[in-house]
């Protein structure tokens, strides 16, 4: 694969997930297919793997890649979905389950989902064009300018919210914002050139805040955090790869909830991973777009029904 494909923390989720012959596993957001096809692999022929996307374009690369290992069925839905990907599973337990909150490196390079500020496009943003919802475009045309500041500060940490919300709202006022580039330098001409970022594009924040948005995304990840546990297998291992401190925040609260039956203060999980690993030097000189993932593993502790 390009370098563009490879899968972000590979080795250290493999590591973490410790999948093995005959086990039942479920990619909840398959991406490219990069994650799953090890999977794939380490299970074998005995074992099962749900592979999910709410995309379908990227379930269409995935099948390709993927097409050698006819025990890997795939589920277009979002992973929040667990009685469908259960059910899937022919309504077994699994022994494993991933997340990769990344944007796949394909969505962002296709100028006509609208996700990056890179190239003209579009503000869409939709995973699944086909559900229907609001785009990042309509968003932006009808969302009050406190409700927008809100966005931008909550899901994006943008500490010029409400300057890029009011800078919204006046050129709204003139014309329609409906292009990625088109937003990119409104957002940059918002933000004092002192206070730009070195690391990053001024925009980056207001682009993931509105990707969440009009995806659910926060909403979808808690449903999941939620739900997970009673689809575990008893030592089923769960891992999930965040890209935001919002997301990465929920991950960490939610390996340390307390559950029924364990003792009032004995967790659900067991943590396997007490800090979140990060991506080495060398992997983020090889892939950039993997510099601010974070993993975290945990195990179902037996009796966390």
């Amino acid at each position: 694969m390009a370098p563009a494909h490879i899968p972000v923390l590979l080795q250290e989720t493999l590591e973490g997930l410790a999948p093995a012959p005959g086990e039942i596993f479920l990619d909840g957001t398959t991406g490219a297919g990069g994650h799953a096809e090890e999977i794939a692999t380490r299970i074998g022929p005995r074992g099962l793997l749900v592979c999910a996307d709410a995309d379908p374009s990227m379930l269409e690369v995935a099948g390709r890649r993927l097409s050698a290992f006819p025990w890997v069925r795939l589920v277009h839905t979002d992973f929040a979905e667990l009685d469908a990907l259960r059910e899937a599973a022919g309504g077994k337990t699994f022994d494993g389950a991933l997340l990769d909150l990344g944007i796949s490196s394909l969505q962002l390079d296709d100028p006509a989902r609208g996700f990056s500020f890179r190239v003209e496009g579009p503000l869409d943003m939709r995973r699944d064009p086909d559900r229907g919802g609001p785009t990042a475009a309509e968003i932006l045309r009808d969302t009050r300018e406190k409700e927008l500041a809100d966005v931008f500060f909550r899901f994006g940490e943008e500490r010029f919210s409400r300057r890029i919300a009011h800078a919204v709202v006046e050129r709204r006022k003139r014309e329609p914002i409906r292009t990625t580039t088109g937003l990119a330098e409104l957002v940059s001409s918002a933000i004092p050139r002192r206070a730009w970022p070195r690391d990053i594009h001024p925009a980056t924040r207001v682009f993931q805040a509105l990707r969440i948005a009009v995806n659910g995304e926060l909403a979808s990840l808690g449903a999941f955090l939620d739900g997970i546990l009673r689809h575990l297998s008893p030592g089923g291992r769960v891992a999930v790869i965040s890209f935001h401190s919002l997301e990465d925040r929920m991950v960490k609260t939610a390996f340390r909830r307390p559950v029924s039956g364990l003792g009032e203060d004995e967790p659900a999980f067991e943590r396997l991973t007490r800090k979140p690993v990060v991506p080495s030097e060398r992997e983020v000189r090889e892939n950039p777009r993997a510099r601010s993932a974070k993993l975290r593993v945990a195990r179902r502790r037996d009796g966390g029904d």
